[in-house]
This record gives structure tokens, sequence and C-alpha cells, in this order.
């Protein structure tokens, strides 16, 4: 029985202690192996070299920071589809701009000529004198003018209409004219940011088709070979929203502009409309 037991612990020790020592034994041999400078070295007795940085390779992943993904590699690596939304996307956002930096200047010379009509115009002793006091280019004065050619041409049929509605609606229609003109634009700031974030959903999709067809092609579903196109794809879908926000923010910003400024122009008109009645020798 002793014997027994005796032999049982030696082949469990042996078990135990062989596979830890072949072990041991190869770790020296794994780190020789893998050092550059007692690689270099002939025999163990032989003085090692001082190995030189240039010798030395690194990884290119530490060697250089650069990114191998991104904006660049997505218009190289793309097709005439991914390109083309590229383009799309780029073309919407230099029109959202351009339409909400002109509008703005618009708005803004429209503001000074308002002003300019409050402090020149009702100076005036006539509608005509006031109206020549106005920038040509003014809505103001194209109002002015509008209600004076009523004016003038109230005869035939028109004469039989009131002088008071005849130039209500011509001054109306002189506003409804200003209010179209301060509109002009805004439908492409309302047709980008709605339509941005799906043109460039659809370049998302796209690039992850390509890039899953490749990756299927390769045979190779690696988390380096996966997360590189598919996150280049989804930059489409950053770039469309990039896109839509401003537009959108623009288009809310200006129309809340335009209706402070057409408030302005209506009363100007209404104002008109009373004057021109109460002088309508003095014209």
């Amino acid at each position: 029985m002793t014997v027994r037991l005796l032999l049982a612990l030696s082949l469990v020790a042996l078990f135990i202690v062989f596979p830890v020592a072949q072990a041991q034994s190869q770790a020296p041999a794994a780190e020789t192996a893998s050092s550059p400078v007692l690689a270099a070295s002939p025999a163990l007795g032989a003085p090692a070299a001082t190995a030189s940085p240039a010798s030395v390779k690194l990884p290119p992943s530490t060697s250089t920071g650069a990114n191998p993904y991104g904006l660049r590699a997505l218009w190289e690596q793309g097709d005439l589809v991914a390109r083309g939304t590229l383009l799309v996307l780029l073309a919407m956002s230099v029109g959202s701009w351009y339409v909400l930096v002109t509008k703005l200047v618009a708005q803004s010379r429209m503001g000074g000529q308002g002003r300019a009509a409050a402090r020149g115009f009702w100076a005036a002793d006539t509608v005509r004198q006031g109206a020549d006091k106005l920038d040509k280019g003014s809505p103001y004065r194209f109002i002015a003018e509008s209600a004076l050619e009523a004016t003038r041409k109230h005869d035939g049929l028109i004469g039989q209409v009131d002088l008071n509605t005849w130039v209500a609606q011509s001054i109306e229609r002189a506003v409804n004219t200003v209010h179209s003109r301060t509109q002009e634009g805004l439908a492409v700031l309302a047709t980008v940011g709605s339509t941005a974030p799906f043109v460039g959903l659809f370049g998302t999709v796209w690039g992850i088709y390509n890039a899953l067809v490749k990756i299927g092609a390769s045979g190779q579903a690696s988390i380096d070979r996966v997360a590189g196109p598919v996150g280049e794809a989804l930059i489409m879908t950053a770039i469309g929203l990039a896109v839509a926000v401003p537009a959108v923010l623009g288009y809310n910003w200006l129309v809340r502009r335009n209706k402070v400024a057409m408030d302005t122009v209506r009363a100007f008109g209404s104002d008109l409309h009373t004057v021109l009645l109460a002088a309508s020798g003095k014209r």
C-alpha cells in the first residue's frame, strides 16, 4: 500500500513538474529569438553589437501616427457612386451657405432701408418727394411708386372701382411682391435640410455594402478588416448631418428675420394708404 502511494505521488509530481520545467526552458529561447541584440550575436560568449536605431524596424502603426482611414482614403478607395455622393453633399453645403450669407446681407440692407424710410419719407411734404428720397432698390420706394401709380391710373374700367379699394389692392400686391422676394432661396435651405441626411445615409449604405463585398471576397473578417471600411462609410452619415443642421437652423433664423422685416413693410404700406387717401390732392 505504501509503495503504491509513493508511486502515485511520484507520477503526479512528474506530470506537474515536467511541463513547468519545459516551459521555463523554452522561455529564454523565445526571449533570445525576439531580442534584436541577442539574435545579432553569433555566440553567447561574443560581445553583443550595439544595434543602431535605423536597424531596428518598428511596426508601421508605431513608427508613424498617420491614420490609414479617413476622408482621403474614402475618396481614393471609393467608386463613382461614393465620390458622386460626396460631391452632391459638397454642392448642398456650398449652396446652403451661399443662400444663408446672401440672405443675411439682403435682410441687413432691407433693415437699413426701413430705417431710412422712417427718417426721411414721412418728413417730406408729398408722397412723391418722400419716394424720391428713398433708394431705387428699396422695397419701400417700390411700394410708394406702386401706390402713386394706382392713384394716377384710376380711370376707365378701373375708375368704376372705389379709389380706396383700388389703392389698398395696389399696395397689398406690392407688399406681396416684396414678401415673395424675401422668400427667394429659402427653398434651397429647406431642401438641403430635409434631404442631406438621407443622401449621407445612402452613401453609408453603399460604402458598407462595398466593404462587406471586399471582405467576403478576401475571406478575412478580422476586426482590422471590418472596422476601417465600415468606419469610412459611416463618415457619409456624419457629413450629411453636418450639411443638414446648418441649413435647418439657417432656414428657421431667416424665416424669423423675414417676419420681423415684413411686419415693418406692412406697417409702412398701411400708413401710406392712409396718407394717400388723406392727401390725394398733393401727390
